[in-house]
């Protein structure tokens, strides 16, 4: 590990030594790549520099313990530097682990409502209004793709897409089945029920990761239309693309331009055919996990909202950390709980490297 953290510092050096160059300086996109490079190393170099600041610390407390007036001093700044090093080289070693590539992109949401009937669509139309929220906090910008509303306010499935920096890194962990327990708007008994969404999320790819064959694609065009059927445009602006051979259908009626539906719904279908390829190549390599929506079903859940008792529970985690508070969660404070999320996911990502 140390010699790869030296190699690292070095290569920050270089870089830095590269970037105040003048020929580096008139050529914006050789500046560019490596302010990059550079910027995704420096966390790790930083830490390591920390960490060599606290061995040396160690050692000087070290010697200052000969000195009979100094001992007692010396032995606390020596705790000190111990501890430092002991958090810092946890530190490092995750931050050395193997970034995900998809980290930095936008991201795609779906949401449909799962079992539940009207209550179920409600309980969608909650959950985007939550990760609304979370992006706003963010500042993150949203896109809706595909709306499908109810009478009620409730939403059959949505799609849409944020944008901004790090929202895949941080939204990726909200893939799955999403259960909901309430006393509904529409129960006049005052019973409890059970409901369920599912949440699909994936990383939004460009045209030079996944390349598109326009003869596997059919294009169709028809009217946006809004609840219960009102046409909210007149125009067939509205774009429903099928890829042939595999059956997977995007549609995109958000827009009024016929041009912009298009694109976005190519850039969606992308995504997803994308996806469906690197779970390929996953499963070929690791044993063949359940996909990110199953079938909607009550136990199918990675998390549950149970109002009567204020409590947001993630099923991924575990003691104490898996309860939040729900009023919070649900208006998009969501930091808390996906900060519990990477902590875990990084906990084992260690056990793993550390086994491999």
């Amino acid at each position: 590990m140390f010699e790869k953290l030296k190699l690292l510092k070095n290569q920050y050096e270089e870089l830095q030594k590269r970037m105040e160059m003048p020929e580096t300086y008139s050529d914006p996109a050789l500046y560019a790549r490596l302010d990059r490079e550079s910027r995704e190393i420096a966390p790790v170099v930083e830490a390591y520099s920390q960490y060599e600041r606290a061995c040396a610390d160690m050692d000087s407390a070290l010697q200052l313990m000969n000195d009979a007036e100094m001992r007692e001093l010396a032995q606390e700044e020596y705790a000190e530097a111990k501890s430092a090093k002991e958090r810092l080289e946890q530190e490092i070693k995750i931050l050395l682990l193997p970034k995900d590539p998809n980290d930095s992109k936008n991201v795609i949401m779906e949401i449909r409502g799962g079992v539940g009937g009207e209550e179920g669509m409600l309980f969608a139309a909650d959950l985007f209004r939550m990760y609304s929220m979370y992006a706003e906090s963010k500042g993150w910008k949203i896109d809706i793709v595909n709306i499908n509303e109810t009478e009620l306010g409730g939403l059959k499935e949505i799609s849409f897409v944020i944008e901004g920096e790090g929202a895949y890194s941080r939204l990726k962990f909200e893939a799955g089945g999403h259960r909901v327990q309430r006393v509904p708007v529409t129960e006049s008994g005052g019973r409890i029920h059970t409901s369920a969404a599912t949440v699909a999320v994936l990383p939004q790819v460009e045209e030079v990761d996944f390349k598109l064959d326009m003869n596997d694609l059919k294009i169709d065009t028809y009217r946006s239309s809004g609840a219960g059927g009102q046409h909210v445009n007149k125009t067939e602006s509205a774009i429903r693309i099928t890829h042939l051979p595999t059956g997977t259908v995007v549609e995109c009626q958000d827009e009024r331009s016929q041009y912009k539906n298009k694109d976005r719904a190519m850039q969606i279908l992308r995504s997803k055919l994308y996806e469906a390829e690197q779970e390929k190549q996953r499963s070929a390599v690791a044993a063949e996990r359940k996909s990110q929506i199953g079938s909607g079903d009550r136990s199918e859940r990675i998390r549950t909202y149970n109002f009567p008792q204020n409590r947001v529970t993630d099923h991924r985690l575990s003691g104490d950390n898996k309860n939040f508070n729900i009023s919070s969660i649900i208006n998009g404070d969501l930091d808390p709980l996906i900060d519990a999320l990477v902590t875990a996911d990084q906990a084992a990502k260690l056990q793993s490297h550390g086994e491999t």
